[in-house]
């Protein structure tokens, strides 16, 4: 019963009050030309993290100039214009297929060397390990939000 009644809350197709959740949300995200993925936090959530990683390097830097973007009309007290504002795709997934492999995450290339090493090292997942000072393989630099405020 409870079950049945959870899947009925959240789901917007059936629940008008979910629905209307959802296109608050939507156009909130539009305003700022934000994807709902970009609210993920990197540094709360390990699989987050090596799920970015794991992204090729344009969806991670598309999504830090979103991020940018946003923090910059934020500051300004400012939206995006409607023509923009417009085509905005805020529940646009590129996290959830990456998160969706991670049991998965054998087939991916490169990671039968990263095995091999690990255990050869007897160390951790580098995603396991509680350090948050280590950036991604590909990635350069921090990563941090401080980072982010620097305008182009």
């Amino acid at each position: 019963m409870l079950s049945a009644f959870s899947s009925w809350f959240v789901n917007p197709r059936r629940n008008p009050l979910a629905r209307i959740h959802m296109l608050t949300i939507s156009n909130r995200l539009k305003n700022y030309g934000l994807r709902y993925d970009d609210l993920y936090d990197p540094y709360f959530d390990l699989d987050i993290k090596e799920a970015l990683c794991r992204l090729p390097r344009e969806v991670v830097d598309a999504r830090h100039q979103r991020l940018k973007r946003a923090m910059d009309l934020s500051m300004k007290h400012q939206y995006l214009p409607d023509d923009v504002r417009a085509l905005q795709t805020p529940f646009k997934s590129y996290l959830s297929d990456m998160l969706a492999l991670a049991p998965y995450i054998g087939g991916l290339p490169g990671h039968e060397a990263e095995q091999r090493v690990r255990a050869e090292d007897k160390a951790q997942p580098p995603y396991q390990i509680a350090d948050t000072s280590s950036s991604c393989r590909h990635h350069h630099g921090s990563g941090s939000l401080a980072s982010l405020l620097v305008l182009d």
